[in-house]
């Protein structure tokens, strides 16, 4: 920043002290700014969180009023990891989001100055909201089709889609560490709402294509160089029916439903926490 012309121009000065003085003190205040910048800089990386409603907060029943419909959440598990590692978050995950969502209007926000992103994503392009509101339809259907049928999409067709919006992130923010977050199985076998007609069997179905979609996230995620963070055996005992629920089961509003509630976006900040500090 170019200092003032009083200060600059020393050799017009009536005191060599005087001018030595105000020498000093311009030399001070350029190095406080400095230091004062790289400070600030340090104190708050950049933290871009983008994904689907697992990762906006849908589930926590409090949502932030931005003017979108994303149902953000500042009970979110983004929310909670900024707040513990003192990270400025912009918040850019959204509910119903797919991998072209996220192309299209999530990364915007991604630079060289983004030190940290976290995603999930790849739930909604298998279709799982669709395949568990037919796996609660009344007797006789049966969504083991539907399932085997996400199961394929999964295995087949969303590597692809994984890889393309990982390419580019890492294109845009080259710097960053990228965590990508997995989802966690949602049942342990047992029926506990009459009115949601799932099956132990069909439970059984849908906890295996939770299983698929973490294997291929995963594989996605290490062939980019990004973390993976496994949620399923932390929720291994805080599924739906447990006694201590970190999962909606059916739900009033129905748009709750089979999402983490604040305790599991607590055990969700517990994963990550540990991996980007």
């Amino acid at each position: 920043m170019p200092l003032p012309q009083r200060l600059r121009d020393l050799s017009t000065a009536r005191s060599p002290r005087r001018a030595l003085t105000l020498a000093l003190a311009a030399g001070a205040a350029a190095v406080t700014v400095l230091v004062g910048a790289g400070a600030a800089q340090a104190a708050s990386p950049a933290y871009v969180a983008l994904g689907d409603s697992y990762s906006s907060g849908v589930g926590t029943r409090t949502y932030i009023n931005d003017g979108t419909s994303c149902d953000r959440s500042l009970y979110a598990y983004p929310e909670l990891v900024a707040g513990r590692i003192g990270d400025t978050l912009t918040f850019d995950a959204c509910s119903g989001a797919t991998t072209s969502d996220v192309l299209n209007n999530q990364l915007s926000h991604l630079n060289s100055g983004t030190s940290l992103v976290t995603i999930s994503i790849g739930g909604n392009d298998a279709g799982f909201t669709d395949v568990i509101t037919k796996c609660a339809l009344p007797w006789p259907y049966n969504c083991t089709s539907d399932i085997n049928n996400a199961i394929s999409f999964i295995q087949n067709t969303l590597p692809g889609r994984l890889d393309n919006v990982y390419n580019a992130i890492h294109s845009r923010a080259s710097n960053a560490q990228v965590v990508v977050v997995g989802y966690p199985r949602l049942f342990n076998g047992q029926t506990c709402n009459a009115l949601a007609r799932i099956s132990s069997t069909e439970e059984g179905q849908l906890n295996n294509a939770a299983d698929v979609l973490a294997g291929v996230t995963a594989a996605r995620a290490k062939a980019h160089g990004f973390g993976f963070v496994d949620p399923r055996t932390a929720f291994s005992t805080h599924e739906i029916c447990s006694s201590s629920e970190w999962l909606n089961g059916l739900s009033d509003p129905v748009s709750e439903s089979y999402h983490p509630n604040r305790s599991g976006h607590v055990g969700y900040a517990d994963l990550v926490t540990p991996v980007v500090s």
